[in-house]
């Protein structure tokens, strides 16, 4: 019988003291390479206080271009501009 997304969910989460600590060990072992010993480091710091933000890209189809285009359009969709959206 398969298992339901929450049961998964569950029995993942009851292996996290022992996933954390794995990871805190190839973290601090010496023998660990040195991709290895950051990969865990991230995964510790990702899992504690979340993933870093990802800077926005301010320039010609950057991130802000693209949402300044998409509230143009749902603000103002009666508003046409010179400018087209590529599709």
């Amino acid at each position: 019988m398969s298992k339901t997304i929450t049961e998964i969910r569950s029995m993942a989460r009851s292996h996290t003291k022992t996933a954390i600590n794995t990871l805190v060990g190839v973290m601090r072992s010496p023998k660990a390479t040195h991709a290895a010993r950051v990969s865990a480091a991230n995964a510790i710091l990702d899992r504690g206080w979340g993933k870093a933000p990802l800077a926005l890209q301010n320039g010609e189809d950057g991130a802000l271009e693209l949402i300044h285009r998409i509230e143009r359009v749902i603000v103002h969709p009666d508003e046409h501009d010179e400018e087209q959206v590529d599709e």
